[in-house]
């Protein structure tokens, strides 16, 4: 009985651990979710990890469930997701409330009050957003990926910047929704873990730095360079592209902006949609240089 005992041990503290980790996350019923998304029909956007929708709880509640859609997966890989999701701690981040099995795995995220950036840039009936905004918007951006490359714990395995997966909560703080802990087979993907940001220069950070030039892109011009369309971003490779500047600014930003200070970050988008699969400078770098941009300008 002592071998036995002492043979399952590690799968019991292992269980125990996990079923910890997860009863501190929210388990919502089901049915409620499904109600509060009007039957799964209030969808926000939809790619290939799954579909992401506006849900109204009946206590007033403004919240994001993402489906998470992948049949060769079981539960335990879902619940260790889950598990790891809820150890992220960002204001850049939607944090996770719960979750929910059912005919759908689902995550529940956190406030969404003011939908996704793509709806701002793209639907007419929204009220635009200022410079200040969208600059904002950017280093909140920029901030959440640092945390994620480089102090989070355990590292990212996949995270997607797009303006329909950044979410607006209230007072218009971006919130990145589409991130990943594990891998296919549910193991931990070792990602560059330094204090030093030179440390962060491989193909995942390239990748991140060419997806962040491309959301400044489209703050700044309030078009999208979704679904396959390359238009904005031959537009900024070109070697004219600084003579059609005026032309491809957002309307909607009328006089709120300086023009100086525009360029100079159409600058860092294109040499983060230049750098490839090996950037020249790091995500943190950007960061700091944002930061710098804002300081200036908001004082």
């Amino acid at each position: 009985m002592d071998r036995l005992i002492r043979k399952i041990r590690p799968y019991l503290l292992a269980w125990l651990r996990r079923s910890r980790s997860v009863s501190l996350v929210r388990r919502f019923s089901y049915k409620d979710i499904k109600r509060a998304t009007d039957g799964f029909y209030r969808i926000i956007y939809s790619n290939s990890h799954g579909a992401a929708y506006r849900a109204r709880f009946q206590d007033g509640e403004i919240a994001l469930v993402k489906e998470v859609r992948d049949s060769n997966k079981g539960n335990d890989f879902f619940l260790k997701e889950v598990q790891l999701l809820g150890q992220l701690h960002h204001r850049h981040l939607l944090a996770l409330k719960g979750f929910s099995i059912g005919h759908k795995r689902l995550l529940v995220f956190d406030n969404i009050e003011n939908g996704s950036l793509k709806e701002h840039l793209n639907d007419p009936l929204k009220t635009p957003l200022n410079w200040q905004t969208r600059l904002q918007i950017a280093i909140g951006v920029a901030a959440a990926l640092e945390y994620l490359l480089l102090f989070s714990n355990p590292p990212i395995y996949h995270v997607s910047i797009k303006a329909s997966n950044i979410m607006l909560d209230e007072n218009y703080i971006a919130k990145i929704s589409d991130v990943s802990l594990l891998n296919s087979v549910g193991d931990y993907v070792t990602m560059p873990h330094s204090s030093n940001s030179e440390d962060c220069m491989d193909h995942t950070c390239g990748n991140l730095t060419f997806q962040l030039g491309v959301l400044i892109l489209e703050l700044i011009t309030g078009q999208s360079s979704e679904k396959g369309s390359t238009d904005l971003i031959q537009w900024i490779q070109g070697s004219r592209f600084r003579n059609s500047i005026q032309k491809m600014i957002d309307p909607d930003l009328g006089n709120s902006y300086d023009s100086k200070e525009l360029k100079n970050l159409l600058a860092v988008a294109r040499l983060c949609i230049k750098s490839g699969d090996k950037p020249n400078f790091s995500i943190p770098q950007i960061f700091r240089y944002l930061q710098k941009k804002a300081e200036n300008t908001f004082n």
